[in-house]
């Protein structure tokens, strides 16, 4: 049995993992067009550990977030990769916001999570001293992890247990032979019995290459960061998070600790011009116009003006970011944040303009094509893994 993999980024690199346990005398490989693994989304987040405490009950995003934080955990103490168990709080920053918080909290322990608190101002301001808001819940589970360092690990045990990790190896066609997949790229062929497509911001475009519709289009928002100055990292022990709203798609900015020091502050969303944007002026011609051309990118807009235009400002403003952080941590001010990285979110949305919420896979004829896999999914990779490995075995 061979099987190719499309896309090294984690969810690719941990899906090869798990067929190559799975199916330990197939023949796996790897296919990523860089010249390194877990290059993009992967190498380009602040390495949070989420637990599954926002994710809708019975939802797969629910079920393999809180499965793949316990997997991903076990897998670095086994291979001595940088992690911490730091646990996070979500804030509650106006009464108004404490009915959502509680839902939350519900939620988390629906979904299985253990060790959930309701704190008041006291208790938050014993975790975080620094912390605004009335209320909030602590997720003791959550973490921090090194991602890229995953990503290498995982690519040196695929080579070990006999697999291939093929670098410099963008795929250019993809054809159907005798029952046999030849896949066609920069550094070669390979012939396949079976592809399974991991390639995030390019999901999409590579199941078209595969023969299959395109129902749902990747549309690119970068998400912008700051970092707190280091004379002003003490304002921030751990992860701060704000309440989410659910009448919007996105998170919000927050608080999160790196692995290897600092502190990091945001994302916002904005749209990317290109689908590897992580900068203001970086412009690919053809992704700005897949998007634009995109009936459910504009029906995204007109279902979100003010989400939109307010996270279109933030992210020329530091002294509008600041005032969105100002109500997590009141003390922050502009003059202490720094520019941090960036990164893109490869966010599938509907003809009809909503943004998909969970994982969204798609089996086709000696195929699978992973179209949908946003935060958690760098958490939550190696149960997306098992979960693909499992539905492969079941097709063959």
């Amino acid at each position: 049995m061979r099987i190719v993999v499309i896309g090294g980024g984690i969810v690719g690199l941990a899906t090869a993992y798990r067929l190559g346990q799975r199916f330990p005398s197939g023949s796996i490989t790897v296919l990523e067009k860089e010249r390194t693994v877990g290059l993009h989304q992967s190498g380009h987040n602040s390495g949070v550990l989420h637990c599954g405490l926002y994710y809708k009950p019975g939802s797969m995003k629910a079920r393999l977030a809180v499965n793949g934080i316990r997997q991903m955990v076990a897998f670095c103490q086994e291979h001595a990769i940088p992690h911490e168990i730091c646990g996070k709080l979500v804030v509650a920053s106006k009464p108004d916001e404490v009915p959502r918080l509680k839902d939350l909290f519900e939620r988390g322990r629906m979904n299985g999570l253990n060790g959930l608190q309701m704190l008041g101002p006291n208790e938050m301001q014993e975790i975080e001293p620094h912390v605004g808001g009335v209320a909030a819940i602590r997720v003791p589970e959550e973490g921090i992890v090194d991602y890229p360092a995953v990503c290498q690990t995982l690519a040196r045990i695929i080579t070990e247990i006999g697999g291939t990790v093929a670098t410099n190896a963008r795929v250019t066609k993809l054809e159907k032979q005798r029952g046999r997949w030849i896949v066609k790229t920069t550094v070669g062929e390979y012939e396949s019995d079976y592809i399974v497509n991991c390639t995030g911001l390019h999901c999409d475009r590579v199941s078209v290459l595969a023969g299959e519709k395109r129902k749902l289009r990747i549309v690119p928002f970068r998400g912008e960061y700051y970092k707190l100055k280091a004379e002003r990292q003490h304002l921030v022990r751990h992860l701060i998070y704000p309440v989410p709203d659910p009448k919007f798609p996105f998170l919000g900015v927050h608080f999160t600790r790196l692995i290897h020091g600092g502190i990091e502050a945001g994302p916002n969303a904005v749209l990317a011009f290109a689908r590897e944007g992580y900068r203001k002026t970086d412009l690919s011609a053809r992704d700005l116009l897949d998007t634009l051309t995109y009936v459910g990118f504009w029906r995204f807009v007109r279902k979100y003006p003010r989400l939109c235009f307010s996270e279109l400002r933030r992210s020329f403003s530091k002294t509008l970011f600041c005032q969105s952080l100002n109500a997590l941590v009141p003390d922050v001010r502009p003059e202490d944040l720094e520019p941090g990285g960036s990164g893109v979110r490869a966010q599938a949305i509907s003809i009809n303009g909503e943004t998909v919420q969970d994982f969204s896979f798609a089996i086709a004829e000696q195929s699978l094509h992973v179209l949908n896999a946003p935060s958690p999914g760098a958490t939550a990779s190696l149960a997306i893994g098992q979960e693909i490995s499992s539905q492969l075995a079941v097709a063959m």
